[in-house]
């Protein structure tokens, strides 16, 4: 294959190639249209959305691609790179900023220098050779710098500083799910500002360390359906560990007699050391 350069001000170059890709581009904008939405379940059902315009636009092609796939070389044995690497650096903030977005890491992270490969839907994170996790990849909307918050990453922070979810300019990221986010608007419509921010601060804390963010997040929009305010004290009792699956651990303690090896190998392996030293000289 040869590779050509379109020119500057001539618009008919590789025009075949050009057109074919408007082609395509206009089926993407039309398919909307037809289903009558733009709203998707999540990431994967609109890669499928996609993926059936493509096969119906290609189908056409098949008996090319037939023909080729022939004459086809094999594959190489490794894949081609398919992601942008960079370095970055962790701030005092708990996270970076990579093309206008910032992502939050755990705070053992703040001060290290990470490197990263940007894919199209993620961010693979390591720490030298060594891969630390994937972070989904954001977007900068309208120029606007873009979050990608777990709070699971900066609820140590706030809770030292409850206060500083008031002035967050990634809040509305932060929250994990809707209910708590209107519990904290809940609460700040009827309690002064600092208890509000100390009472939602708790729910998250107490989602993070219960590990059950679904279920807190059902009884909290129950309570609000019902017209109450969380009431963190009985929410602490009602997710508090069952004693009964606990496990009982039993700590057997060691024979003393068994500690006398400590004494008496050093002093075997010595003799064995001065018995080798004299054989050799």
């Amino acid at each position: 294959m040869e590779p050509t350069r379109n020119n500057r001000g001539v618009a008919h170059d590789n025009g075949s190639i050009e057109s074919a890709h408007g082609h395509v581009k206009r089926a993407v904008e039309d398919a909307p249209l037809i289903r009558g939405a733009r709203d998707f379940a999540d990431l994967a059902a609109y890669r499928r959305f996609i993926d059936e315009i493509i096969s119906r636009h290609n189908a056409r092609h098949a008996p090319r691609i037939a023909a080729e796939r022939a004459a086809l070389q094999p594959l190489p044995e490794r894949r081609a790179c398919d992601y942008e690497e960079a370095i970055v650096d962790v701030t005092t903030h708990g996270g970076f900023s990579l093309k206008k977005v910032f992502y939050t890491v755990p705070s053992r992270l703040i001060g290290h220098n990470l490197r990263v490969k940007l894919y199209d839907d993620r961010l693979d994170l390591y720490l030298g050779g060594e891969p630390l996790m994937t972070l989904r990849r954001g977007r900068c909307v309208n120029d606007k710098r873009g979050h990608v918050v777990d709070y699971h990453h900066v609820i140590g922070a706030l809770r030292r500083k409850p206060m500083a979810l008031m002035g967050l300019v990634y809040r509305d990221e932060l929250f994990p799910r809707e209910a708590y986010r209107r519990a904290f608007e809940a609460l700040i419509n009827a309690l002064p500002e600092r208890a509000a921010c100390k009472i939602t601060v708790e729910l998250l804390g107490l989602a993070h360390d219960r590990g059950r963010e679904a279920e807190l997040a059902q009884v909290i929009e129950e309570d609000l359906a019902a017209g109450r305010m969380p009431d963190l004290d009985a929410l602490r009792t009602r997710f508090a560990p069952d004693p009964a699956a606990l496990p009982e651990v039993v700590v057997r303690p060691a024979p003393l007699s068994a500690y006398e090896g400590l004494a008496t190998e050093p002093l075997a392996a010595d003799a064995l050391i001065n018995d080798a030293l004299e054989e050799a000289a």
